[in-house]
């Protein structure tokens, strides 16, 4: 809105629509048949934004590629909440972070399928629950990670009980099996993820905000970018003094796991005085 003198932005909620084609072209023709039912001109339309999903940010039969076609001043964004998210699924993708969260999530399943649950659980740890794991909402599991992070202990105890008690031996023997696997390196990575979680977990709450302003998302992006540039440079050896702490306090010998040495086949063209690239555990 607009008048000689000033100029107002207002946002306004305009509806739900009901959709049963889901595909780009689908959801880009109720659109402009809404946008055209509220007199809305297409040619006056100058953003538009969705979250990443193919339907809408396909580069050619997306939602945003149809309006740019019939409007190439409609600048399209992705949703920033959804771009962290992604970025979250591709750490944690990884064959470390895999490793580390299918074990938060056969915890989860363990207390959840346990005929024994009430009886083994400790009272702090029924204070809690420990949640499943979202598929898309990568920050959000923050708080199974915090779960377990504050109080490892009891639940590697709660595991153990599972194991000698539960009438089901399948969920006995994999409860002990995770209980045992409790080492350094597990206790490093919960660490290092709820602190990378939980500064994410942060930004995407407040980008989400009602009163949240573009200057002031900006200056969120900015601050967390800077949080994993300083933590690339220093957060691991904090991370590994926290977690020596821990391991002291349980009872955890404070080294990483030694993995067995799987040789790189040499090519015919080397010779065999070449060096091997050799990594420590840590």
């Amino acid at each position: 809105m607009f008048s000689s003198n000033s100029v107002t932005v207002k946002e306004s909620f305009l509806g739900f629509l009901d959709v049963n084609d889901t595909t780009g072209k689908g959801l880009f023709d109720i659109t402009v048949e809404e946008l055209k039912s509220l007199g809305l001109e297409l040619d006056d339309m100058r953003g538009q934004g969705y979250d990443n999903g193919a339907n809408m940010k396909g580069k050619h039969e997306g939602v945003q590629s149809r309006f740019l076609n019939e409007n190439p001043k409609a600048f399209y964004t992705p949703c920033g909440c959804h771009s962290l998210n992604l970025t979250l699924y591709d750490i944690a993708t990884f064959y470390k972070g895999k490793s580390f969260f299918g074990k938060i999530q056969h915890m989860s399943t363990i207390f959840a399928n346990s005929n024994n649950r009430w009886l083994i659980l400790k009272d702090n740890i029924k204070s809690w629950s420990l949640k499943s794991l979202s598929q898309t909402r990568w920050e959000s599991r923050v708080e199974s990670v915090k779960v377990i992070k504050l109080q490892l202990a009891d639940v590697r105890e709660a595991l153990l009980e599972v194991g000698e008690k539960d009438g089901d031996l399948a969920i006995a023997d994999e409860a002990t099996t995770i209980a045992k696997n409790i080492g350094f390196d597990f206790l490093l990575s919960i660490i290092i993820w709820y602190e990378v979680l939980d500064k994410v977990n942060i930004v995407s709450k407040r980008l989400q905000s009602k009163d949240m302003h573009l200057e002031i998302a900006i200056k969120e992006i900015k601050r967390l970018i800077d949080f994993f540039k300083k933590f690339r440079e220093n957060g691991f050896s904090k991370a590994i003094d926290e977690a020596e702490k821990i391991a002291f306090e349980m009872g955890i010998d404070p080294i990483f796991a030694q993995k067995r040495i799987i040789k790189r086949k040499k090519q015919s063209d080397e010779c065999s005085s070449s060096q091997e690239a050799s990594f420590t555990p840590q």
